[in-house]
């Protein structure tokens, strides 16, 4: 009884919280366990981990979370699957799957867990022109809105290109007095003697299968609304792909087994806190906040990631790669500011045709047509 009372009584502290506070707490809450992931990653990596083996247990676990709810909260609205639906999942398993997990892993494991969480931000900016070049995303240079998105993007592109092409002296290097305990990640920090320009190029990939995925989401949404029904059969068929080419590259059967705790941890973090907790946080704050303030807090996961790759991996901070985040944060708030502005746009244009007497605007109403408003960042994943 004592437990179902404090329960209670934590639940009403809990609701007595103001929303807007809440989602802040819940915002920066997703974001410390985004900046976990990225550095949980980059010690599994370096603790001999398969860059293979990893994104197969991760979908793994990732599954088995999502299935259920999937299953029993989308069983009425949930359409019969057909053989093009199945396709439609596979493809965007081996872009936002199989493309999106692969290329970061190969870049995280060539650069730090700092600048991958800065080349991130460059997702919204490349979503846009992806979006723009498909014909799916208005631009309109005759309006604030769209100037700022064109500016957006091109700031995140010059940002990504600097990180990838300069990386520059060394601005800081942490350096552990002599009478320290060994920390348990040492000698985790930035990949040392591999190439930083390919592990950029791989991030990039990322970035643009991620921003990818996010485009083709939309479409196949319209047709089959159950969003963690979707979720739960792109992640199948990204596991499906993943064991294959795990089948045919990894020959080490021992790559299969967990040699210590932290190897254990660090796929579990992967499974339950990357892709469960943190997606149940991020489609609650998507559906309360809206997809531009979610957005508005992906620069706090690089200063977070820079914090802790500092403190727990001992990483290495480059001039190019600060220069970089820069440009790309910059690049980021304009592209959301001019999203931001484009529903503004789009709520006055339609108060104004509904303001407008029915016999006058009929002729009007077929020469305004609504930008689309498709969020930039879908709640469906992260990394």
């Amino acid at each position: 009884m004592a437990d179902a009372g404090g329960s209670a009584s934590a639940n009403r502290m809990w609701c007595s919280v103001p929303e807007r506070l809440q989602l802040h707490m819940a915002m920066l809450a997703l974001q410390f366990g985004y900046a976990g992931f990225h550095v949980v990653s980059r010690a599994a990596l370096n603790m001999g981990i398969s860059k293979l083996v990893f994104p197969v247990y991760r979908n793994i676990i990732a599954l088995l979370l999502l299935l259920p709810f999937a299953y029993f909260l989308e069983k009425k609205e949930r359409p019969a699957i057909t053989l093009n639906f199945l396709l439609q999942f596979f493809l965007l398993a081996l872009v936002g799957i199989t493309a999106n997990q692969g290329f970061y892993l190969l870049g995280l494991d060539n650069t730090s867990p700092t600048f991958a969480s800065a080349i991130q931000n460059s997702v919204p900016a490349i979503t846009f022109l992806m979006a723009a070049i498909l014909r799916i995303e208005k631009v309109r240079l005759n309006r604030k809105d769209g100037i700022s998105k064109v500016i957006g993007t091109i700031l995140c592109v010059a940002g990504a290109s600097v990180i990838t092409l300069y990386k520059g002296p060394t601005i800081y290097s942490p350096a552990p007095p002599l009478n320290r305990p060994t920390p348990m990640f040492v000698s985790l920090g930035d990949a040392k003697g591999k190439s930083w320009t390919l592990g950029c190029l791989y991030l990039i990939g990322h970035c643009l299968s991620w921003s990818g995925w996010l485009v083709l989401q939309a479409p196949v949404l319209k047709k089959y609304p159950a969003r963690l029904s979707v979720t739960s059969y792109t992640c199948f068929f990204g596991l499906i792909q993943f064991l294959i080419i795990a089948a045919i590259f990894e020959r080490d059967p021992q790559a299969w087994i967990f040699h210590s705790g932290g190897e254990l941890f660090t796929i579990l973090y992967a499974g339950v806190v990357a892709s469960g907790i943190a997606f149940a946080v991020q489609i609650w704050c998507i559906d309360r906040g809206g997809p531009v303030f979610v957005a508005v807090y992906q620069p706090v996961q690089t200063l977070v990631v820079a914090i802790m790759a500092s403190m727990a991996l001992g990483e290495e901070f480059y001039l190019g790669g600060i220069i970089g985040a820069v440009f790309i944060i910059v690049g980021l708030y304009l592209v959301l500011w001019g999203k931001s502005e484009e529903r503004k746009f789009a709520a006055q244009e339609k108060a104004a045709i509904q303001s407008t007497p029915e016999h006058s605007n009929s002729r009007t109403s077929s020469h305004i047509k609504t930008p689309l408003t498709q969020p930039l960042l879908s709640p469906t994943e992260h990394v």
